[in-house]
């Protein structure tokens, strides 16, 4: 049967980021997979991961650096990137600009999930 999700629950995070999680272990249980809407500021970043989940990042305005061993990986507005689990990388935006993007994770984001390294 189909659910309508009303809205989405605001996940707090530092830096000045804006989550909006639609679908995952905060909104809706779920734990399969998550969906979340992001705003991040111009001269945001977050510490290097590791994840345990696949995440799919489709920019919606602006521009995301996604740093990893390999290199960084500039993703415009109208492009995506898939990032496995099991790599680590670093999400960052550009000191003039910021970014509104969709997040897709599975399984589902959890932060300790995320692996993240201590600031």
């Amino acid at each position: 049967m189909a659910e309508l999700v009303e809205k989405a629950t605001r996940v707090p995070v530092p830096g000045g980021k804006i989550i909006d999680e639609y679908v995952g272990r905060v909104n809706t249980g779920d734990e399969a997979v998550s969906i979340a809407h992001m705003i991040a500021p111009a001269g945001w970043t977050e510490p290097f991961q590791t994840p345990q989940f696949d995440e799919y990042t489709l920019v919606l305005r602006g521009r995301i650096a996604v740093e990893s061993p390999d290199g960084v990986i500039e993703v415009g507005a109208g492009q995506a990137i898939v990032t496995r689990a099991g790599e680590r990388i670093r999400y960052a935006t550009g000191p003039d600009e910021g970014a509104e993007y969709v997040a897709v994770c599975r399984p589902a984001f959890g932060p300790d999930l995320a692996r993240r390294d201590p600031e």
